[in-house]
C-alpha cells in the first residue's frame, strides 16, 4: 500500500494504491485549502469506504440475487463484504493497484483480476491541471468469452446545510429491500435536480437515468462551486444520502453522487441497463473532470 501525491497550482491530491482510491482532494480557494471530496480520517488506515472516491469496475452497485443470465449461461457472484449479501461495486475498490508512472501533476495505476467470472485489466490516470482534476478509468476484457462490463466512480462530497446539486435526469429507480432497485418511474419532485436543489436530509439510495453527463455542486457557505463533466457523456448516476439507522456515526456531512455508465442491476435488465459487452481483448474507458470555481453571489 502506498500514497501518491500529485498537485497543480491550486489543487492537491493524495491517491492510494489500496482500492485505487482518491484518498484526498483539496483546492486552494484563496483563503486556504478546502476539501472538494469528503475529507478522510487521519492516520494510516486506507479503507476505501473512508476515501474521497473509489472506482467502480467491472461494474457498479449490486446484481439482484447475485446471479444473472447472459449469452444462455447463468453466472453467480459471491458477496465481497461482510455487511452486504451482494457482490458490491466490483473488485477494483477492494484490490491493490500498481503504480505505472507518476509525475508532479499526474499518475497512472493499474489493477488486474483473474476471477472465476470476470477477468480483466483496469487502468486509472489522474491529472491535476489548474483548477481541474481529471480521472480516466478504463477496462479490458482478459477473459475467453464476451462479458457485460460497466464503469463509474463512487465520490463522497462534503454536505453543508445549504449545499445544492444540479444534475438533470428523466427517470428514476425506486428502492426495495436489500438496497436494490425496484421500479423505473418518473423523478419525484423532491429529487428533481433539473435545477439546483438542496439535498434531502433523509435516506436516499436511488439510481437516475437520462442524465446529460454534467452536474454542478454549490457550497454557498464556502462561495464555491464544483462542475462535474463526464466523457463520453454518461447517462446514469446514483445518489446516496445516508442516515443514522444505516450508519450510527453519520452526521449529515457527506453525500454520494456516483457517475455510472449503466444502471444498477443492469445485468438483469433486458437491455443490460447500459452495460457494454466486451469481447475478449476489447476495452472501454470513461473520464470524469472535476472543476472548481468561486460562486458569484455571497451566501
Amino acid at each position: 500500500m502506498a500514497d501518491i501525491e500529485i498537485a497543480s497550482e491550486s489543487l492537491r491530491c493524495v491517491l492510494s494504491t489500496q482500492g485505487g482510491s482518491i484518498w484526498r482532494l483539496e483546492a486552494d480557494l484563496g483563503g486556504g485549502w478546502q476539501p472538494l471530496l469528503r475529507p478522510p480520517p487521519e492516520g494510516s488506515d486506507r479503507d476505501p469506504l473512508k476515501a474521497g472516491c473509489f472506482p467502480l469496475v467491472p461494474f457498479g452497485n449490486r446484481v439482484e440475487g447475485n446471479r444473472f443470465l447472459f449469452d444462455r449461461t447463468e453466472y453467480r457472484l459471491k458477496p465481497n463484504t461482510p455487511w452486504d449479501n451482494h457482490y458490491l461495486h466490483g473488485d477494483g475498490w477492494l484490490g491493490g493497484w500498481t503504480v505505472e508512472d507518476r509525475g508532479d501533476a499526474e499518475a497512472s495505476l493499474s489493477f488486474e483480476l483473474q476471477g472465476e467470472l470476470y477477468r480483466y485489466r483496469a487502468t486509472q490516470r489522474f491529472q491535476c491541471e489548474g483548477p481541474s482534476f481529471k480521472a480516466i478509468l478504463g477496462v479490458t476484457n482478459l477473459g475467453e468469452r464476451p462479458m457485460p462490463f460497466g464503469l463509474g466512480w463512487h465520490p463522497y462530497f462534503p454536505l453543508t446545510p445549504a449545499t445544492t446539486l444540479e444534475a438533470p435526469a428523466t427517470a428514476y429507480w425506486t428502492e426495495k429491500a436489500g438496497w436494490l432497485p425496484d421500479a423505473r418511474t418518473s423523478v419525484p419532485e423532491a429529487l428533481d435536480f433539473n435545477h439546483p436543489r438542496t439535498l434531502p436530509r433523509r435516506w436516499v439510495n436511488n439510481g437516475f437515468e437520462g442524465w446529460n453527463g454534467t452536474a454542478t455542486i454549490v457550497w454557498p457557505e464556502r462561495r464555491t462551486r464544483l462542475g462535474i463533466e463526464t466523457a463520453p457523456a454518461l447517462s446514469h448516476y446514483f445518489l446516496f444520502v445516508s442516515d443514522t439507522t444505516f450508519d450510527p456515526d453519520y452526521r449529515e456531512d457527506f453525500f454520494c453522487f456516483e457517475p455510472m455508465s449503466h444502471s444498477a442491476n443492469g445485468h438483469n435488465l433486458l437491455d443490460l441497463g447500459g452495460l457494454t459487452v466486451l469481447a475478449p481483448g476489447q476495452g472501454m474507458a470513461i473520464s470524469m473532470t472535476l472543476s472548481w470555481g468561486a460562486t458569484k453571489d455571497p451566501p
